[in-house]
């Protein structure tokens, strides 16, 4: 079992986050894996094996300076930004993403997105899940539910979450009234860190393999003892098998394979980008390719009240730019665009009219969000906001429809229902309509 809490980034807000993977099993070997795979073993796996990379921008990507430029407006809804075309006649992006501009022909734009929410937090909560925030019920994410529905495949974890920029304050990303079983299996390091190690899948430099072995055997012993002593006879096998998967996992091939995200081609790797986001893109790409069904990107620092130019110019644009074209190339190079479905979002959209601090503020009613592979349609744009980039004016579309068309890409119905620990049963989507411009 493991939980995760706040920690060290920071948003506008002022609120410190940082999601620590705390262990809670296996402490004699320092493992959190067995509280993830306990999952049920009678879980359903369909026959559809379609993989998702979910690419998070924590903050509030800025509409308008990205994916949806308004040239022809007032100079303080504009923007500093010039727009380029792309390799689809009429699509025009930001100045700053030229590398996507080149790879438009592989991903379609939702250009009228109206994410209907404004806050942090509250933001993680619902565009992760397509549920509207409620005190009342935490609702399962979308990587959650997917564990559930599809179980694990090649024994690796269904959901894993790379980086901590996850606002956790009303259950952002987690599997709430599924249980802890169904949480994402967190990765907190920087994969472009020359150190990078992922926990739980490497021994310690302190732990030999023979080492290992004689902790397993003492822990088997001791959860042998604990299922006689707490249950009737034959109602629970000695060896619990999820145990076994963890055990197999850190010391598994193609687990250990899947996370060297060091053994891979270093051209690649700089096409990706050499930092936070473009490795964990690339460590997504290498993690559906092993087996996993489900993984979420999060990357923090688009929360922009002040120098929004400077600060998506320097940093934010240009690692989306490398991160985003490097894996759309990179799944398509390896055959597996049409079984991964790709999906960039963020919080919200900003504010069109830039504020005194060259900054905008958040904004509720205009987003965007980029759609790749799972056989969408590609090389186009859906829907349109108004002149001054303030609201969806044509195909508008919400994040229920989102959370549907991801559904339905992965093959999972959307009148699916789960039930709440008092019974109470919840669909996994209401009121969701797939995007069919996209289809």
């Amino acid at each position: 079992m493991f939980d995760r809490e706040t920690g060290s980034n920071r948003t506008c807000d002022g609120i410190s986050r940082r999601n620590l993977l705390r262990v809670g099993s296996l402490s004699a070997l320092g493992m959190s894996l067995p509280g993830l795979l306990r999952a049920e073993s009678a879980a359903k796996v369909g026959s559809n094996e379609m993989s998702c990379i979910l690419v998070w921008l924590q903050g509030g990507l800025s509409h308008i300076d990205s994916f949806d430029p308004k040239p022809d407006a007032p100079s303080e809804i504009r923007g500093e930004f010039g727009v380029i075309d792309t390799n689809v006649p009429g699509i025009r992006l930001t100045e700053h993403l030229p590398k996507l501009a080149q790879h438009q022909d592989k991903y379609s734009i939702l250009r009228s997105l109206n994410p209907r929410n404004g806050s942090h937090g509250v933001a993680d909560a619902y565009m992760m899940s397509g549920h509207p925030f409620t005190p009342a019920l935490t609702y399962p994410s979308y990587g959650a539910v997917v564990a559930k529905e599809k179980g694990d495949r090649a024994s690796m974890p269904p959901y894993v979450q790379i980086g901590t920029n996850v606002d956790l304050r009303f259950g952002g990303g987690v599997a709430g009234f599924l249980g802890e079983q169904y949480n994402p299996f967190v990765l907190p390091g920087d994969a472009s860190s020359p150190n990078f190690t992922v926990r739980d899948v490497t021994l310690p430099s302190s732990i030999d393999r023979s080492r290992f072995d004689r902790r397993r055997k003492v822990l088997d012993a001791v959860d042998t003892w604990q299922a006689k002593m707490e249950s009737s006879p034959g109602v629970i096998e000695a060896t619990d098998v999820f145990y076994q998967k963890a055990f197999s996992l850190i010391t598994a091939p193609r687990a250990k394979k899947a996370f060297d995200i060091a053994s891979e081609d270093p051209r690649v790797r700089d096409r990706y980008g050499r930092n936070s986001l473009g490795q964990g893109c690339l460590l997504a790409r290498r993690l559906v390719e092993a087996g996993v069904r489900f993984v979420s990107v999060t990357d923090g620092g688009w929360d922009t009240h002040q120098n929004n130019f400077t600060s998506l110019a320097n940093r934010g644009l240009p690692r989306l730019d490398a991160a985003v074209s490097g894996l759309l190339q990179d799944l398509t190079d390896r055959g597996q665009l049409e079984s991964t479905l790709v999906i960039v979002m963020s919080d919200f959209g900003r504010t069109p009219k830039v504020n005194p601090s060259a900054g905008r503020d958040h904004w509720a009613t205009a987003s965007v969000a980029l759609l790749a592979g799972a056989g969408l349609k590609q090389g186009i744009t859906v829907g349109q906001t108004n002149a001054l980039a303030e609201q969806p004016t044509e195909a508008p579309y919400v994040t229920e429809d989102l959370a549907a068309t991801l559904y339905d890409r992965l093959g999972i119905p959307l009148n699916t229902t789960h039930h709440t620990p008092d019974g109470r049963p919840v669909q996994i989507v209401y009121d969701g309509r797939v995007i069919r411009e996209l289809l």
